[in-house]
Formats: C-alpha cells, structure tokens, sequence
C-alpha cells in the first residue's frame, strides 16, 4: 500500500479547514485516512500560526515511506522537527492565546449641530422683545392673544396649500412691528 500525506478539506463553503493527514494514495481526498497528523486553517491571520503538526507522527509516516504532497512537504520544511519557523510558531500562538485588551467604548458622541442652530435663532429674537416690553405690557399681550384665540377656528378643506401663499403674521409679529412704527 502507497502511503501519501496530504491536506484532508473540511469547514464549509468559503471558509476552508484542513486535516494533514496519512492515507492511502488510492483514496479520495476527502476520504478514508490511516491517521490525522494536525491541522492548517488559511483564514488565521497570523502566517505562522496557521499549521499544527505531530512531529513525532509525521517523522514515523515519512520514515516508512510516505510521500507528501507538494504544500505539505513545504508545511513540513517550516513546521516540522527541524523547521525553520518553529519559534515564530510558537509566539504566534502564545499571542493568539492571550486575552484580547478591548478599550472601554465611553460615552456615545451624539451630532446636535441642527439642535444649536435653532436656540440661537430664539435667543437673537427674545432679547428684543424683552427690551422693547415691560413685564407689565407683556401680560397685557397674553390677555389679548387668548381672546385672539377664542376666536372660531375654520374648518380644514381638502385643497392643496399653494406653494405661492405666504401665510399671514403672527399676532406677535404685528405687535412688533407696531411697536416699533411708534418709537
């Protein structure tokens, strides 16, 4: 029986997982295997931290006889016994292991610039009138607007408000105007 070692596909559609795995050279790829010697998941982001192998299991399939594939014989060159990247492995995956530090996310940063503009236009206007009036002469206003209100509303028609229509002064806006034609 040929021996081979090779990537084994698992996971799902558009998020691959490998086994590395000894099987007979007759078997699918994806079939029946003589033993699982690790692992290789390409969607971890650090390089070197990608691939896990059994060393000592590896080294026995090869010293029989088996024949890697192509990506495993270069998985094995780095990760093997005698790899090349062994220690970057293995603080690739202490740093993995460590609890990630996710600062506090503080208080919501809420945009209110609309909200400034408006209080400052009430603010230019209320001045003015609060200057011109007295407190005595303000009160005088509110008794008339409530008998301005006590005045029977119209009935709501079913035309369309024109565009060209401007809509007639306010009481508060006449007074004002009055109040400055005296002066």
């Amino acid at each position: 029986m040929a021996v081979v070692i090779r990537m084994k596909r698992m996971g799902r559609t558009h998020r691959p997982f490998y086994r590395i795995c000894a099987t007979d050279r007759r078997t699918p790829r994806d079939g029946r295997v003589i033993e699982e010697l690790g692992t290789y998941d390409p969607s971890v982001s650090d390089t070197n931290a990608r691939c896990t192998l059994k060393s000592a299991r590896v080294d026995y399939w090869l010293s029989v006889g088996a024949q890697p594939s192509d990506k495993v014989r270069v998985l094995i060159k780095k990760f093997g016994t005698e790899g090349t990247h062994i220690k970057e492995m293995e603080e690739a995956r202490s740093r993995l292991s460590l609890p990630r530090i996710v600062p506090e996310a503080g208080e919501p940063v809420v945009a209110s610039a609309p909200e400034e503009e408006a209080p400052a236009a009430e603010a230019d206007a209320t001045p003015e009138a609060s200057s011109e009036e007295t407190s005595s002469e303000k009160s005088a206003d509110t008794d008339t607007k409530d008998a301005n209100s006590a005045e029977p509303a119209t009935a709501p028609t079913d035309e369309p408000v024109s565009a060209e229509a401007s809509p007639a002064p306010t009481a508060p806006e006449t007074e004002a105007k009055t109040d400055e034609s005296k002066e």
